[in-house]
């Protein structure tokens, strides 16, 4: 694996290095150790699958509050999707600012999302699926979320007038009190 640090410190873009053959490829997407060298959260309480029928499907800006903040591994499995992270650690010297990479199944890629991080997506095929490996069990009541265009962020996202479940589409503006 070829681990990038993005703008946003603790933040990577993941590629594998593919072992190839005449069968095919052998690649590896995570390894503990290779986590752990890197001073990066190598525990993972479970795994998930998001399937999403249409393009244009938005989701986020999502995160869990103390005590129970987690560390994500996104990668998309079928599709594509543009991949957004925002960083919501108060002391941080990129708090409030946001990168984006695309994730698709042809570059394989995958992003580490460190704790205090708010993550979202829009996908940009239909039928896209994301899976994410999560270093903490779900617990509804620590799940927040800020708005997909709230201003304090000026998140560029790549197609106009997303979909969005009303959940993520009345998410609150960000404002620091409150919310972290």
């Amino acid at each position: 694996m070829k681990f990038k640090e993005t703008r946003l410190k603790g933040a990577y873009i993941i590629d594998i290095d593919p072992v190839e053959d005449e069968r095919g490829s052998f690649s590896r997407t995570f390894c503990g150790r290779e986590f752990q060298a890197r001073g990066l959260t190598a525990n993972i309480a479970q795994c998930s699958v998001s399937f999403n029928k249409e393009k244009g499907m938005l989701r986020g800006l999502h995160y869990q509050s103390d005590p129970y903040k987690e560390t994500k591994l996104v990668r998309c499995i079928k599709g594509a999707i543009y991949d957004v992270i925002l960083d919501l650690r108060r002391h941080s010297e990129t708090f409030k600012q946001w990168t984006a990479v695309e994730l698709n199944e042809d570059n394989k890629r995958s992003l580490y999302i460190p704790e205090g991080f708010a993550h979202g997506f829009q996908v940009l095929e239909e039928r896209t699926e994301v899976f994410y490996q999560i270093s903490e069990f779900y617990h509804p009541e620590c799940a927040r979320g800020v708005r997909w265009n709230d201003t304090a962020f000026g998140i560029k996202w790549p197609l106009s007038e997303p979909s969005l479940s009303d959940k993520d589409r009345n998410y609150s503006n960000f404002y620091v009190d409150n919310q972290l």
